[in-house]
């Protein structure tokens, strides 16, 4: 497949401001997405606490949730596990507006379509 485009997956399930895990899952998306790969985010356990608005603690180095927007408004596709959601209790109003609710059907699909899966 001479020229075509390279997908990466990255899944965190890892909470967000806990260390430097989802940063540096963040830089790296950013990376190879500046680099031209095809960037998927899937945020299952308590990565999906990335995707809440307003869960940045007042001491944080950086600002993950606009990290992760930048990604979205420049193409990336970001799918949250519906389960991790749920049981985490948060609604679909403190959600990022681009972030998508998806199931593990949704996972498993994106899995078979690319071609690297990194977790964090």
């Amino acid at each position: 497949m001479i020229g075509a485009k390279v997908s990466l997956l990255l899944v965190i399930n890892h909470l967000p401001y806990d260390g430097d895990v989802v940063w540096n899952a963040l830089r790296l998306a950013r990376t190879a997405l500046d680099d031209g790969l095809d960037m998927r985010l899937f945020l299952m356990n308590d990565g999906v606490d990335l995707a809440r608005t307003e869960s940045r603690p007042p001491e944080a180095e950086f600002d993950l949730q606009q990290m992760l927007q930048d990604l979205m408004e420049d193409g990336v596709a970001v799918r949250l596990c519906q389960t991790c959601l749920k049981r985490c209790g948060i609604g679909g109003g403190q959600l990022l507006p681009k972030a998508r609710i998806a199931g593990m059907e949704d996972l498993l699909d994106w899995i078979k379509r690319s071609d690297r899966v990194l977790t964090f």
